[in-house]
C-alpha cells in the first residue's frame, strides 16, 4: 500500500536505458522502483559524506 505522504516522481527514459535498469534491478533482486530509490539514496549518502548533511525542512503545503 502506498504511503500518502510520499511524493511521486515521473521520469522519461529511452528504451535502452529502461531495459538496462530492469536488467540490473532484477540481477540485484530489486524492482526497478527499488533500484532507483537505492541509487538516489546512494547518491545522497555520497554527497553528504563529501559536502555535509543536507538538512530536511518539512513544509506542509
Amino acid at each position: 500500500m502506498r504511503n500518502k505522504n510520499n511524493k511521486h516522481l515521473g521520469i522519461e527514459i529511452d528504451p535502452e536505458l529502461h531495459y538496462k535498469l530492469h536488467y540490473i534491478s532484477k540481477y540485484e533482486g530489486r524492482s526497478a522502483n527499488g533500484q532507483i530509490l537505492y541509487l538516489i539514496r546512494k547518491c545522497i549518502r555520497d554527497f553528504e559524506a563529501k559536502e555535509g548533511e543536507i538538512k530536511f525542512e518539512f513544509d506542509k503545503k
